[in-house]
């Protein structure tokens, strides 16, 4: 005799299965669909966080991507490049946590979720303007082995400095309240603090994560290169790392990229390892 309880097991199974193909098909109609620059963007959430992810046209082999850490669309004339170069475009909104542990939790979470949904490559470029910098150094840092390249722009790389004002920055107060937040830590731990990026560039070397950094060539008011680009450039180069500095004259923080991003995006395209494109065979 069959158990009594055997029609009500495959009744719960029947559910559970229904649920899932559910969950399936809301997750794919939680994704929407817009343009961004002439190219497909892919808007949808992770963890509960806002996120989305620009497809190139005609995606270059290997699935190639450049992973805006912050400001997404802000002096974009690298990203559009890229896009024709055939790298997908990639963020995830963790705007006010500085590169904080949680915040790099969030962006593992979106990581393996581009990976694995979206095919793109295992190893990815970062992208950090500003204090995004904090976010694409401490990540580099967590998983060297899953990064290409860094390519840093007036970066913020030691918040002791920017928004904590240690050094020639002005104090921005509201930003480091939100950062002492972020971080879980008191005035004196964050002042004491020894893993910002300026300190925890080891793993970054050890991996041999090349590193573009575009400042300008004179004093940046707002995020000071004497105490954050410059700085990890000279620490970068003892420890035996591969590092460009491109110095923009008479440039201050803003605004962000190159005119013309070409040098932005050979450095790139060098170090993600996208093949060149075959030329074509003349014909007789």
């Amino acid at each position: 005799m069959k158990p009594l309880f055997a029609p009500i097991a495959w009744t719960l199974s029947a559910v559970s299965l229904c649920m899932a193909l559910t969950a399936a098909r809301g997750q794919a109609q939680d994704v929407q669909k817009s343009q961004w620059n002439g190219h497909e963007q892919l808007t949808f959430k992770v963890g509960g966080r806002s996120a989305l992810l620009v497809v190139p046209a005609s995606p270059a082999a290997g699935n190639p991507w450049i992973w805006r850490t912050e400001f997404f669309g802000v002096d974009p004339q690298a990203d559009v490049a890229l896009l024709g170069k055939g790298f997908h475009v990639a963020y995830i909104d963790v705007g006010g946590m500085f590169g904080a542990p949680a915040a790099l939790d969030a962006m593992d979470g979106f990581y393996d979720h581009v990976v694995k949904n979206h095919g793109l490559a295992a190893k990815t470029v970062l992208e950090g303007f500003s204090r995004g910098g904090l976010y694409a150094m401490n990540w580099a840092a967590r998983h060297p082995d899953r990064v290409a390249c860094i390519y840093l722009d007036a970066p913020v790389c030691d918040f002791k400095s920017w928004p904590g004002g240690g050094g020639r920055s002005r104090f921005a107060g509201r930003e480091w309240r939100q950062l002492l937040q972020a971080y879980g830590m008191s005035e004196e731990q964050a002042r004491a603090y020894t893993l910002n990026p300026v300190d925890n560039l080891e793993p970054l070397a050890t991996a041999k994560i090349p590193i573009l950094c575009v400042i300008g060539d004179r004093h940046d008011h707002i995020v000071p290169i004497e105490e954050n680009a410059l700085k990890v450039e000279e620490r970068y180069k003892t420890l035996g790392g591969e590092i460009e500095v491109i110095k923009k004259p008479n440039g201050g923080h803003r605004p962000h990229s190159l005119p013309d991003p070409t040098p932005i995006v050979d450095f790139v395209v060098k170090h993600a390892g996208v093949p060149e494109p075959a030329e074509p065979v003349a014909t007789p």
